[in-house]
Order: structure tokens, then C-alpha cells, then sequence
């Protein structure tokens, strides 16, 4: 028998169970999606001969795409497929471009991670929107169970973005692995973890009741008249069309500029045309919505330099030691700040709950200003490895103390973001809003890789001392921009919570 909504989101304690079976899922698919982002700009400057300014703007474009296309996958789980079909489509596409990958890297790069990208696109933002409606309007529990929620995303980003570049790099298991196959064998590792998401994800669909069901469904929360079958097929038919023109667009990046700059003024239009059917109070939530969406664009922008320049500078300006053991530096860059989360989400979500009793809380423009800070903070400590350097090459070690600063402002900005959309999306609305708030990130990996591909002028051929002074420099500069963003938002957080209204 079927659980009913109201069954699931009367639950006892601090979390309801289903949010479990999705915390696995999503953790296998982030070490899918992690384990192949974490090896891009390595691979693409050591395999493909990029140079560093190439492999930082490819790498924003990849990027950009994928959370570009998080909102096309919530429109159409909100229009046509509903968010469980949305979810498995989008894995399937996932599993196809990590085989091509794992097949030959080298001649089918652009080819999978044009499924990669479209596929990210129709599963991440359902699978974000599913657990929002695990909870009634207005439970206190929300934040902590987005926490929770952020905690598995993150375990599977430690593991497939430590252990994906370490096998490539040859880190781990050289001995068992010939060179020539170490990067097809790491590619293929993406593909294994997303077969085992969509298979925990078919057993934890028999346990959500009406959530996620496609639109016209009997049993869907929202009722409403459901779209003919063909318009589903369409769906699968144009996104397989779509794959040659997404590999063009991501093989040649001036396509990218042509793209960021036409997606975000036609997404605001359609937003605004369905504002324009809402009440007053659901436009003022929306607005408020609107101003988080604006400045996580500048939160990513500055945080993603994990992917593009920190990986250049990880490889050129890090020793390999770490609190006294050996390992892979891009490893540790690329996975170090899941680790992190991992420890101290579950705690994060458990003091939001202590203080929310106590109603001494943070409201969430607060938690979002105290995101910037720490954010900034950490790109200083990034700044001061200059001054732990021999030679130009840095310590390890207070390297990762920066990345646990930083760690500590996405924290309060992420999840807490991911919350927020649910809270201020009217129902109808809400697959969107979280495909925008993603689409949000894509600009934020965008400006992220011009920042990083600014960065990356300093010559190749440059000795590291050169190479250090020059990165450093340009992480104070964005430490400095990350406090005057988190100040700003602070100052003004009467004016959003006025126009958030109930929503705290």
C-alpha cells in the first residue's frame, strides 16, 4: 500500500526515513559527477596538451553547461516527466557518457561529457526538490535535513574526487593497474557508482508515496491534467538529438559566451511571466528568492576556483605531504572540502536545531552572510601559503586549512540555499526555482573560470616562486570581494526577510 503525504511528512525524530535512500543516491551520483570533474583540468593539460588558460575556460563551460541544464531537467520534471522519471533518465544519460569515457578518454572526451552534462542536468535538481517535500510548509526540521542531505552529497565527492584523479595520476593502485589503462579505469569507476544510484534509488521510490509521480499522475501532489505519452518520448528523443550540439557547444568555448549570454535573460523572462500569475505574497517570495539566486552567483564564482585554478595551483605549488603521509595534492584539492562536510554538516544541522528551540537561530539571510565571511577568510589563508613556500612550493597543510574555512561558508550558504528555494517556491514552481538556483551556479562557474583563466596569464614556463606570487595574489583579491559581498548582504537582510514574509 501507497504511503500517503500526510503519513511521510508526520514523522517522528529528527529526520524522515525516506531521506535516507535518497542521501545514498545522491551520494553515488556526486561520485560520478565529482570523480569526473575532479580529473578535467589535470587531464586536459597533461593528456590533451591544453594550456592552463584553455583548460580553466574549458573547464568553466563544462561546468557552466551542466548546471545550465539543471533547469532544463526541472522544467520539463515539472511539466511533463515529474521528478523520479527525470531522476533515472538523467542517470542512464550519466552511465552512457562515463562508459564513452572509460572506453577512450582521449577520442571520446567531449562526446561523454556531453551525456555527462545533460544527464546531470535532468537528475540534480529532482532529487534536491524530492527532499524539500518530505517536509510539511513551515517544519523547523528543513534545514537540518537539507544539512544531513548536503553531508551525502559530499561523502560521495570525497571519495570519487580523491580516489577518480588518484588512480589516474597513478597515487593509487599503480601497481595493479598498467599505465596506459589508469585513466580509462578511472573514468570507468563514474559509470559503476551511477549504476548503483539508480539501483538503491528504485527500492527508495516504493517508500515516497505520491512524491516525485509525473504530472497527471492519480496520485501526484499537484493536480493536474497530464500531458499526452508522446510528450515524454519527445523528451528522450530531443535530448538525444541534443547531444552532437552540447559537444560542439563545449568543444569550442566562445560557444559558451554566445550561450551564458541568451540563457539568463530568456530563463528571467519565462520566470517573470509566471510571477506575473502568482498573488502578491508569492511574488514578494520570489523576489526575495531572486536576491539569494544573484549573490550565490558571486559565492561560486570565487568558491569554484576548486576545480579550475587551485587545481593548476595544487599540481604546480604543493608538496605532497600531509600531516606526515603521502598523498596525491589534487586529491586532497578536490576532495578535502567533502571530507570536511562530511564531519561537520550532521553537527551543523544538530546546532541549527539547539539554537532554533532556543529561537536564537541565525535567519537565513544571516547563515548566508556568514557564508561570504568564511568564504573570505578562507581566501586569505590561501593568500598566507606564500608565506609557508620554499622554492615556490607551498605546505600541504595550511592549504587544507583554508580549504576547511572555506568549507565552513558553504556550509552555511548551500544547503541552507537549497532549503530556501523549497520554502519560497510556490508548489507549482518549485522544479524550477531549483533548476534557476542551479542555473545560478552554471554563472557562477562561468565567472569562475574567467577569474581562473585571468590567473592563469602567468607563463607556463614560469619557475613555481613566480607561479605562487601570482595565484596568492589573486586569492587575497577574492578574499577581499567575499567579505564586502558578505557585509552587504548583512546590512540589507531587513529588506529580504521583509519581503520573505513567514519564511524563516
Amino acid at each position: 500500500m501507497s504511503l500517503r503525504l500526510e503519513q511521510i511528512q508526520n514523522f517522528k525524530g529528527r529526520y524522515p526515513f525516506q531521506i535516507w535512500g535518497l542521501f545514498f543516491s545522491e551520494m553515488w551520483e556526486r561520485f560520478c559527477f565529482y570523480g569526473m570533474r575532479g580529473m578535467l583540468v589535470f587531464f586536459m593539460i597533461h593528456q590533451l596538451d591544453f594550456t592552463e588558460q584553455q583548460a580553466n575556460l574549458q573547464y568553466a563551460a563544462t561546468q557552466a553547461f551542466v548546471y545550465a541544464f539543471t533547469f532544463v531537467g526541472g522544467l520539463f520534471a515539472d511539466k511533463i516527466l515529474g521528478f523520479r522519471k527525470s531522476l533515472f533518465w538523467g542517470g542512464l544519460l550519466m552511465i552512457v557518457g562515463s562508459i564513452f569515457l572509460a572506453l577512450d578518454p582521449h577520442k571520446f572526451f567531449f562526446f561523454g561529457l556531453a551525456f555527462i552534462i545533460i544527464g546531470t542536468g535532468f537528475f540534480k535538481p529532482n532529487i534536491s526538490t524530492m527532499i524539500g517535500d518530505l517536509y510539511k510548509e513551515g517544519d523547523q526540521r528543513r534545514d537540518a535535513g537539507f544539512s544531513l542531505f548536503y553531508a551525502g552529497i559530499n561523502l560521495g565527492a570525497f571519495l570519487g574526487g580523491y580516489i577518480c584523479v588518484a588512480i589516474g595520476k597513478g597515487y593509487m593502485f599503480s601497481s595493479l593497474i598498467e599505465e596506459a589503462y589508469r585513466w580509462n579505469v578511472a573514468f570507468g569507476l563514474a559509470a559503476v557508482g551511477m549504476v548503483i544510484s539508480l539501483i538503491n534509488f528504485s527500492f527508495t521510490q516504493r517508500k515516497l508515496g505520491p512524491i516525485g509521480l509525473h504530472p497527471g499522475h492519480p496520485q501526484a501532489i499537484i493536480k493536474v491534467k497530464p500531458f499526452p505519452k508522446w510528450a515524454e518520448y519527445l523528451v528522450y528523443g530531443l535530448t538525444l538529438l541534443f547531444v552532437p550540439l552540447i559537444q560542439i557547444m563545449v568543444s569550442k568555448t566562445q560557444y559558451t559566451d554566445y550561450f551564458m549570454w541568451s540563457i539568463g535573460p530568456l530563463t528571467l523572462v519565462y520566470l517573470f511571466y509566471e510571477i506575473s500569475k502568482l498573488s502578491s505574497s508569492e511574488r514578494k517570495k520570489l523576489w526575495a528568492a531572486l536576491i539569494f539566486i544573484v549573490f550565490s552567483i558571486f559565492f561560486w564564482g570565487i568558491y569554484e576556483q576548486s576545480g579550475g585554478s587551485l587545481s593548476i595551483f595544487a599540481a604546480k605549488n604543493l608538496n605532497d605531504s600531509l600531516v606526515g603521509m603521502r598523498v596525491d595534492p589534487n586529491g586532497v584539492n578536490n576532495s578535502a572540502g567533502a571530507f570536511f562536510i562530511i564531519l561537520l554538516a550532521p553537527l551543523l544541522g544538530l546546532l541549527w536545531l539547539w539554537l532554533g528551540k532556543r529561537k536564537r537561530e541565525p535567519n537565513t539571510v544571516i547563515k548566508f552572510g556568514l557564508g561570504f565571511i568564511f568564504l573570505g577568510l578562507g581566501y586569505y589563508a590561501l593568500f598566507a601559503t606564500r608565506f609557508f613556500s620554499q622554492n615556490g612550493i607551498s605546505s600541504l597543510n595550511i592549504f587544507t586549512l583554508a580549504l576547511l574555512v572555506i568549507t565552513f561558508g558553504e556550509l552555511c550558504l548551500s544547503p541552507i540555499g537549497l532549503s530556501i528555494m523549497t520554502k519560497l517556491s510556490p508548489a507549482k514552481l518549485q522544479g524550477i526555482m531549483m533548476g534557476i538556483w542551479f542555473l545560478a551556479a552554471s554563472y557562477g562557474q562561468y565567472l569562475a573560470g574567467l577569474i581562473g583563466e585571468d590567473m592563469a596569464k602567468v607563463k607556463e614556463t614560469s619557475r613555481p616562486v613566480e607561479s605562487l606570487l601570482v595565484y596568492t595574489e589573486g586569492y587575497k583579491t577574492l578574499g577581499l570581494y567575499a567579505l564586502i559581498a558578505g557585509a552587504v548582504l548583512i546590512i540589507i537582510s531587513p529588506l529580504i526577510r521583509k519581503l520573505m514574509q513567514e519564511v524563516r
